[in-house]
């Protein structure tokens, strides 16, 4: 017995509706990338004693380029150190564009600088840790980062510098 199609034609799958809020990737590009290993080959040789101590710094930058596209910077930048020597260094700026749709005006904002960063963010990380490999060091896999936490805490920065009630 063969099976019948499904009533609406498309194979029992369900398509959104037209009004549903959405966010599409239409690219994702790496702007710069660059990793420098400034003291080797002495940093590849085995450290004794404690591990590096590693720093990582996280910005988002977005900017409107239509009515709904809107490029969306993630940077990434970091280094390791041993005895404040510097093992390695690296800075990644990872790009995408995305196309916002049926997300209210009160949401836009949150969702390009929260959702938009972590669409971007699992290849950010896969980018600099091959680049670390790369550079002849174990792959460096950054933590998750809480991209909501980040947001507010730009938001309270912003506040505190327009002299906002929680300015102190």
């Amino acid at each position: 017995m063969a099976d019948s199609p499904a009533p609406n034609g498309n194979g029992g799958a369900t398509a959104q509706p037209d009004d549903m809020p959405a966010i599409n990737a239409l690219a994702q590009y790496a702007k710069d990338l660059s990793f420098e290993n400034p003291n080797a080959p002495r940093s590849l040789q085995p450290q004794e004693g404690q591990g590096p101590q590693i720093s990582i710094q996280v910005n988002v930058n977005a900017q409107q380029l239509a009515e709904a596209d809107f490029e969306v910077e993630l940077t990434l930048e970091g280094d390791a150190k041993v005895n404040n020597e510097v093992l390695f260094a690296f800075d990644l700026k990872y790009a995408g564009i995305f196309r916002m749709r049926n997300i209210p005006q009160d949401q836009l904002h949150p969702a390009v600088m929260i959702e938009c960063p972590r669409l971007l963010f699992p290849f950010a990380r896969q980018i600099v840790a091959e680049a670390v490999r790369n550079g002849g060091f174990p792959p460096l896999y950054i933590d998750p980062i809480d991209f909501v936490g980040l947001y507010r805490q730009k938001a309270m920065e912003a506040q505190a510098e327009a002299g906002g009630p929680l300015a102190s």
